[in-house]
């Protein structure tokens, strides 16, 4: 049949990027196109060709006069569909994600472009929008009490480039806040994109972003496949010209960008599950440079990675005067913890929340403010240990946590298998205690101290997005707080924070702080009579930073600790996942850079799922035996230390190792 084919007119060969995933194919192929393709296989088109005897997927990256390929040349299969949904700038975007992160750029693409929905597809295109957006405030007043918050919007809707950390005032309305900038934007005929965590915060940034109208649309996973691709195809053709979304969205195809936004670029839920792993904040970080487009990364806290931003003078600070954050901010108090054994024992609730602490949730409730308790831990008692010897509570069949319902039942949080007369593995003690005490515990706990007082509780299972304002005692898990429809939380007291702060892991103080900024700006301002109570040790720097609301400084020495002790941002680390094999033979064929270490094998950090979804309990073991290598090297090598990973992946899978294995640049989490 190919005898019979006859190659386009112009541009006849095709460079072509099939979607293998492996390293050591992750480069265009050149194919033949048929006369017929001629007209669907344009750049950006989705096709199906023939590689090793099989037809694959692929995206049609460019025509070519020639090939530089010596020998023959295959022909394309067909053209799945001829819509551009590979845009040359997403394209050039998604190959840069992939060196950035050792990864191979047919995974970014999957990412970055959804699949296919085909009777979406072929729906008739609504009429090109003609009419300008006015601005309905060109003044942005609110911006005004940042420095040099007004000349960043006017420099982004004079299509410079502006970039730029923004501290969001306590209390603010930080949808409303966006909502003002992407609206200048828009007013200037430019596009946007506004990333943030989760669902929740995606509706509240959609609700203030709703005069723009069709202008206007949100990608999430909790869209439908056909509603998706709708939007995102609004986007490609340039119907939409603002993009809100979770992670991927940074990846959308919007025309003449002007404009990208991440907001609380240190929440979890913006860590990337898929390979290569990339963070939407350094995607953005790409972005702005290659299409000369404004970035701002905004937030309550900030993180290491965005001040080592601004230290480089790659983007600028936007913040308030302290004087503004004063008036802006509530009253905040630390304790110091006299004990935290007491302070882990639910018979001793005086020591959880201390008497002052109540008093200040008294005279909030009396004055018909809402008080907002956070507590770290949902459930009721979600991790017990031996009363006598303090080992940790653990299941008989598969060895996960025990926790206790409120009906004093105790299962396995795991398995779920319940067990009625627990035994210590250590002392054979039959006595146990609570180690953590969760929300729906606390919330017992507190409505009989405060009787009459209504108790609503949210967490993750089940959470609470609004409130109204008025008297009430909200008990809530970090992320789950929900929002006061009015002036916000009377008090605001934090408990059992050592939870949050003795965990083995890199980013424990970043993460108590983004927290515990977050929890604090729902909170009234002290001229209205607001209070943060924050139950820690007063000379921690986490908690002195949240005392002069100095997120900013906490940072700054979050990244000069980090430069001191070798660890990322301040250099580029790599983390190698697998058996031990399998992580000796990638050692093997690793041509590390000039001035790289290895660190390790060690195991997994507690938490982390091995590369086939095995995971470390926190008595060290992994389920199946999985290590961790990490490499580091000086950020100004990152690049080659990402080069040497993806050649040595290259090596190791065209010579057929076995074995499985993770490789993440800058992990999220190291240990």
């Amino acid at each position: 049949m190919s005898s019979s084919r006859e190659p386009a007119p112009t541009a006849p060969v095709a460079q072509v990027l099939p979607m293998l995933g492996l390293a050591h194919l992750d480069r265009p192929f050149d194919y033949l196109v048929d006369a017929a393709q001629d007209a669907d296989a344009v750049p950006g088109a989705r096709l199906r060709v023939r590689f090793a005897g099989r037809l694959v997927d692929a995206f049609l990256l460019a025509r070519l006069e020639s090939s530089e390929h010596d020998g023959k040349l295959g022909w394309i299969d067909r053209v799945v569909s001829p819509e551009p949904v590979l845009a040359p700038e997403i394209a050039v975007l998604c190959r840069s994600v992939a060196d950035r992160y050792a990864g191979t750029m047919s995974d970014v693409v999957r990412l970055a472009v959804p699949p296919r929905h085909a009777r979406t597809e072929k729906e008739p295109r609504p009429p090109a929008r003609t009419e300008p957006y006015l601005d309905p405030d060109p003044e942005l007043p609110a911006w005004g009490d940042y420095r040099g918050g007004r000349a960043f919007a006017n420099a982004v809707r004079e299509g410079r480039a502006p970039r730029a950390a923004w501290q969001a005032l306590p209390g603010t309305d930080w949808p409303q806040r966006l909502a003002e900038l992407i609206g200048h934007t828009v007013a200037a005929g430019r596009g946007v994109i506004a990333v943030v965590p989760d669902q929740r915060d995606l509706d509240r940034l959609a609700q203030a972003c709703e005069p723009l109208g069709e202008r206007c649309v949100t990608l999430a996973a909790g869209l439908g496949p056909t509603a998706r691709y709708r939007r995102w195809l609004a986007a490609l053709r340039g119907t939409a010209q603002v993009v809100l979304g979770t992670r991927s969205a940074v990846f959308a195809p919007v025309r003449d960008l002007g404009l990208v936004i991440v907001w609380d670029d240190g929440d979890p839920s913006l860590d990337e599950p898929r390979a290569p792993y990339p963070h939407p904040r350094e995607v953005a970080v790409l972005r702005s440079h290659q299409q000369q487009c404004g970035l701002l990364i905004g937030g309550y806290a900030r993180t290491a990675e965005a001040q080592a931003l601004v230290e480089a003078d790659w983007a600028h600070d936007l913040v308030a005067d302290r004087a503004t954050v004063r008036r802006a901010g509530a009253r905040v108090q630390a304790l110091a913890e006299e004990n935290r054994a007491v302070g882990n024992d639910p018979l001793v609730r005086l020591a959880r929340v201390p008497e002052f602490a109540f008093r200040l949730a008294r005279a909030s409730l009396d004055a018909g403010q809402p008080v907002l308790i956070s507590v770290p831990r949902r459930g009721y008692l979600p991790s017990l240990a031996c009363a006598k010897c303090r080992t940790h509570a653990r299941c008989r069949h598969c060895h996960g946590p025990l926790a206790m319902a409120p009906d004093h039942s105790v299962s396995c949080r795991w398995c779920g298998r319940a067990d009625p007369a627990p035994r210590c593995a250590a002392c054979g003690s039959t006595e146990i205690r609570a180690r953590t005490i969760g929300a729906a515990r606390t919330a017992e706990e507190l409505g009989r101290a405060f009787r009459g007082v209504p108790v609503v509780t949210s967490d993750g299972a089940r959470r609470v997005d609004l409130i109204a304002d008025g008297a009430r005692l909200v008990v809530a898990t970090p992320g789950a707080e929900p929002i006061v429809d009015g002036a916000g939380y009377g008090t605001v007291i934090a408990v059992d924070t050592w939870a949050q702060l003795d965990r083995e892991d890199l980013r424990a103080d970043e993460d108590a702080a983004r927290h515990w900024f977050a929890i604090a700006a729902l909170a009234r301002p002290a001229v209205d009579g607001g209070n943060v109570v924050l139950l820690a040790d007063n000379d921690l720097p986490v908690v002195q930073a949240l005392v002069r609301w100095d997120p900013v400084g906490f940072a700054a020495d979050q990244l000069s600790a980090r430069a001191e002790l070798g660890f990322p941002p301040a250099v580029t680390m790599a983390a190698v996942d697998g058996t031990p094999g399998a992580v000796r033979a990638f050692v093997d064929a690793l041509e590390l850079p000039d001035g790289a270490s290895v660190l390790g094998p060690v195991p997994l950090p507690p938490g982390v799922r091995g590369p086939a979804g095995g995971e470390r309990t926190d008595r060290g073991r992994s389920v199946d035996e999985y290590e961790r290598l990490l490499v580091r090297v000086d950020r100004r090598h990152g690049r080659a230390l990402a080069a040497a990973l993806t050649a040595a992946q290259a090596r190791r899978v065209s010579g057929g190792e076995a074995g499985p294995l993770r490789v993440q640049v800058d992990p999220s989490t190291i240990g």
